[in-house]
């Protein structure tokens, strides 16, 4: 398995892949003992770029753990384009579910901004939750960094 950490405007992220050659973690931290591999080197380009607002769709092999439906929710999310946020009860809506498995899906998800839970925001727009470091201000963020919200963040 392979380990690599970076810095971002929203803390130090660590990125893991699998032997297959696939991301499977995103975790917030910094990890001494690191083995980068090529996907992990890509991804960290990729996080960068997307960090700096040129990068808005991530192109990375994905191999999330969880259930067939957190599969399920979580590329939903995928789905959810740059920029746009979705309402946890549209995604309840169209996988013929409800809000909370779908938010407790949300919250699960093992590869947090690259798949964009950050995306999932509360009815009427309320922002929910976020299982990242920070909590919601990172989603506000995150959000903000996306254009989806005129919010303040860490990028002014």
């Amino acid at each position: 398995m392979g380990i690599l950490s970076l810095h971002t405007p929203i803390g130090d992220l660590t990125v893991f892949d699998n032997d297959d050659g696939a991301i499977i973690a995103l975790d917030w931290g910094w990890v001494e003992e690191q083995e980068p591999t090529p996907l992990l080197k890509e991804a960290k380009c990729q996080l960068d770029l997307y960090f700096d607002g040129a990068l808005t769709k991530f192109d990375l092999p994905l191999a999330p753990h969880g259930t067939a439906f957190q599969n399920k929710v979580w590329q939903a999310m995928v789905n959810i384009s740059y920029g746009k946020t979705k309402g946890y009860g549209d995604i309840a809506l169209a996988l013929n579910s409800g809000a909370r498995p779908v938010g407790t899906a949300c919250g699960r998800n093992p590869i947090p901004i690259i798949i964009p839970c950050h995306r999932v925001v509360g009815a009427g727009g309320a922002l929910g939750g976020y299982s990242g470091e920070g909590g919601t201000v990172t989603k506000t963020s995150l959000l903000a960094l996306e254009g989806a919200f005129d919010v303040p963040s860490f990028y002014e």
